[in-house]
């Protein structure tokens, strides 16, 4: 059996020994997988100066990454190497499903959540294309954008004011609307909704509505509003690939603050979820909080030909060294990872072996018991073993 070439990033904070839990479980399932660990944790992007460049060449070499969690400072110092590495390797898809595993501490424990959201990476306010309150290039800014026949100024100081720009392409939409039917179909989901705040801004979240209605006409989607439909021309560079998904998808829209509340009230509802950049920010851990937590929510990143796994939360670093933190978000991204290399089985029965730990509630870490204090809460180790034990039948 050949072995799949995978770079490890153990991060920092609890992220090393996340890392070292997870690439257990992986083991366990049999699959061989050659492990090229690559540091990229704060300490190590601090004395470079940057993300080191043997990082970004062992995941273009390897073209599949597992990433643990790395620190990201707020308000000041390097970017967010999450979002400077999707920029890098053009990995414009985000994917972050949200399942109700039995045992797990949740005010929807008791109903049938499973839901994927699917995140824009590459656009939005998080391209980073940002001016800062005080400089000159900001006034600049500033001053041009009050000369245009717009009928909107910024009102504000030239020197106390702030500009981030919202880029939203119609390539990119496109792109990120047919990577989520594409997934919607291959996996048997019933319904795409489309996410964003269209009533207000409707240059940029207008144009994604606008793509995002073109592109479910090409995959013969029915429309949940069918006076949606109206006007709008199907993608036509689409319509020969989703030829064969004719009706299989229901197309449905919401603003974004409508869904927040419909995700709160009825999460059953929704399938897949497609979005804009920041708002998918937001939405993961609103998904995330639905089903557990962020201690339970995996992630993916896709291109092209690359992808990143990692779990959504962060590095936790008060925690580090401490053996308390639940390695699950993290173990799932791996499964993740594992259906991608084309290992389902493997996929399936670590999923299944992470389900039966859970559901059993005895080898879990504090955040999992009904009493965060209960003395038998077990460590990021333990229970990744526990998990291994559930793979091999032991």
């Amino acid at each position: 059996m050949a072995k799949h070439q995978v770079t490890l990033i153990p991060g920092d904070g609890t992220g090393p020994e996340l890392a070292e839990a997870t690439r257990k479980c992986v083991d366990a399932t049999g699959v061989q997988i050659d492990w090229d660990v690559q540091e990229c944790g704060i300490e190590v992007i601090e004395a470079v100066g940057k993300v080191p460049d043997s990082v970004l060449e062992s995941i273009r070499k390897n073209k599949v990454a597992l990433k643990s969690p790395i620190t990201t400072p707020i308000g000041k110092g390097f970017r967010s190497v999450n979002v400077y590495l999707r920029q890098e390797l053009n990995l414009f898809a985000c994917v972050r499903p949200c399942k109700i595993f039995h045992g797990v501490r949740s005010n929807y424990q008791n109903s049938a959540v499973d839901l994927v959201l699917v995140r824009e990476n590459t656009e939005d306010l998080y391209a980073g294309v940002e001016f800062q309150a005080g400089a000159e290039k900001t006034a600049d800014l500033i001053r041009t954008i009050n000369s245009l026949a717009t009928g909107r100024k910024i009102g504000t100081g030239l020197d106390t004011t702030g500009v981030s720009i919202k880029p939203i392409s119609v390539e990119g939409t496109r792109r990120i609307v047919d990577f989520a039917f594409r997934y919607a179909v291959s996996n048997q989901r019933k319904t795409v909704t489309s996410v964003c705040k269209a009533n207000i801004m409707k240059f940029t979240d207008g144009l994604w509505y606008d793509e995002s209605r073109a592109v479910a006409l090409a995959y013969g989607a029915k429309f949940e509003q069918e006076d949606l439909a109206e006007g709008v021309k199907p993608d036509a560079e689409l319509v020969g690939k989703a030829q064969d998904t004719q009706g299989k998808v229901v197309y449905n829209e919401r603003l974004i603050d409508n869904m927040c509340m419909q995700l709160v009230q009825k999460p059953e509802l929704y399938d897949v979820i497609v979005t804009e950049n920041l708002y998918g920010d937001i939405l993961s851990d609103l998904c995330a909080g639905l089903v557990g937590g962020l201690g339970v929510a995996p992630g993916a990143n896709f291109g092209d030909d690359t992808a990143i796994f990692e779990a959504v939360h962060g590095s936790a670093p008060k925690y580090k060294g401490m053996n308390k933190v639940n390695p699950t978000a993290l173990i799932l991204s791996a499964k993740l990872m594992l259906d991608y290399l084309g290992e389902h089985d493997a996929a399936t029965r670590l999923e299944a072996a992470v389900s039966s730990v859970i559901a059993e509630g005895k080898d879990v870490t504090y955040d999992m018991k009904p009493n965060r204090n209960d003395p038998t809460a077990v460590g990021t180790q333990e229970m990744a073993e526990a998990i291994c034990r559930k793979i091999r039948g032991k």
